[in-house]
């Protein structure tokens, strides 16, 4: 695979706006955390989503890519996301930060198959160093116990999440020829026939009904 592979720029470039913006936003959240150990907890996470945006284009500096250039189509499909999935509360905040960036961590991952194998092994690292720690799932369970009648609505916002993300990769994958050959392929590589992208999208789904099930939320 050649160095230079829009693919890849497409890939890590989807990748780092989108932590760049999930810092912002964990950042902000931090803010009005109800503890400063829950700021504190919060803001350590804001800070791994920053490091990870960097290697990411630090990564892309290297392949010879402006960064910002490889980041610009997805400003777009990432923004309105977070527009459409504004959380309500701190509950929501803690679910989406969960859920949310759970879902588009394995969507990365699942695709990140395709490319060459020192791209994958960077995705590999990123998606590890974002996955959520149990703070998280402390908190939002600590939440529903004070207050039962959260899951209902949690269940329902996680739901949401999944719902609204599935249809932004949808759309970024249909504007995106580059990156949509990752799936389906193209004179370079093989991609993935449609029995593969069905159990690749039951691999994210079940990955979402257990992150549900570690918050003690129905999926």
């Amino acid at each position: 695979m050649q160095a230079a592979d829009p693919a890849v720029r497409d890939l890590f470039g989807a990748m780092a706006y989108g932590q760049l913006v999930a810092f912002s936003q964990l950042a902000g959240e931090a803010r009005k955390a109800p503890t400063l150990r829950e700021g504190l907890a919060l803001s350590r996470l804001a800070a791994s989503e920053l490091a990870n945006a960097e290697l990411l284009l630090q990564r892309l500096e290297e392949l010879g890519f402006a960064p910002e250039e490889a980041m610009e189509p997805f400003v777009g499909p990432v923004d309105a996301f977070h527009e459409r999935t504004a959380p309500a509360d701190w509950a929501e905040s803690l679910v989406k930060a969960y859920v949310g960036e759970g879902i588009a961590v394995d969507f990365f991952r699942e695709i990140s198959a395709y490319v060459d194998a020192d791209s994958r092994e960077l995705v590999q690292r990123v998606a590890t160093g974002t996955a959520r720690t149990e703070f998280v799932v402390g908190a939002v369970r600590a939440a529903i116990d004070r207050d039962p009648r959260l899951a209902g609505r949690l269940a329902l916002w996680g739901r949401r999440l999944m719902g609204e993300a599935l249809n932004q990769a949808q759309r970024v994958a249909a504007d995106r020829d580059a990156l949509a050959s990752l799936l389906v392929g193209d004179g370079l590589r093989p991609g993935a026939d449609l029995v593969e992208v069905s159990r690749m999208l039951t691999r994210i789904t079940e990955a979402h009904t257990r992150r549900m099930d570690a918050l003690g939320l129905a999926p």
